[in-house]
């Protein structure tokens, strides 16, 4: 337990895995999501997180923003749109995801991490002040998964590798098991399924960057 605490907003999320990593190490956490949390907790507030980004938060970290339009992953949709979708529809949805990114990336806030997968180029093009990210694997920090996945960091520094495990051999079934996420089926959870977070990862995230910005508080 820490003899001092910091004032931690995880936005877009809702599993409280980074919440009670925070709250573990004794600091003030508040998770941040539209919809309500996967767990009973009295430190979820539902809402948009850009209308408490000005609550004089010490550190940021935007754990799953909606990221369909701006990942590389989801980039042939741009030019040949799902079905019920239209091309108007798509760039709307780019627009809206690139403006969150940005005003998360932007906010008034001292240290910032935002997740998110591999970008396309034209989310970079929209994003504003957009940095290169460090991309780490679940893996690094004892989760057995794979899911690249980047951290665009302001005033923190890139996350070390905690324990790191040895990926199984492609084709075999445990290979097969850590492609959980990318080999998730189509249906109503998926969002929900590529967007989980990692306890050893969300670990990570508490002890080096809350301990890194509890230094600079100090000093």
């Amino acid at each position: 337990m820490i003899n001092r605490s910091l004032k931690v907003l995880i936005g877009c999320a809702t599993s409280c895995v980074a919440l009670n990593a925070f709250l573990a190490l004794g600091h003030d956490a508040w998770q941040c999501d539209l919809l309500p949390a996967d767990e009973p907790t009295n430190r979820h507030i539902q809402d948009d997180v850009r209308n408490i980004i000005g609550w004089g938060w010490d550190l940021l970290i935007v754990s799953n923003p909606p990221c369909t339009r701006l990942c590389n992953s989801g980039v042939r949709w741009l030019s040949v749109p799902p079905e019920g979708k239209t091309a108007d529809d798509m760039a709307r949805e780019l627009a809206e995801g690139a403006a969150l990114f940005s005003d998360c990336l932007n906010a008034p806030i001292p240290r910032v991490a935002v997740e998110n997968p591999v970008m396309h180029k034209h989310a970079k093009a929209l994003i504003r002040n957009w940095i290169k990210p460090q991309i780490v694997q679940p893996w690094w920090f004892g989760d057995q998964a794979f899911k690249a996945t980047g951290l665009y960091l302001r005033g923190l520094p890139p996350l070390v590798a905690t324990n790191r495990l040895i990926p199984p051999a492609p084709g075999t079934d445990e290979h097969k098991r850590w492609s959980a996420i990318h080999r998730a089926p189509p249906g109503p959870d998926r969002w929900k399924i590529r967007s989980k977070t990692f306890p050893g990862m969300a670990a990570a995230w508490a002890a080096q960057w809350g301990g890194y910005a509890l230094s600079e508080v100090a000093a």
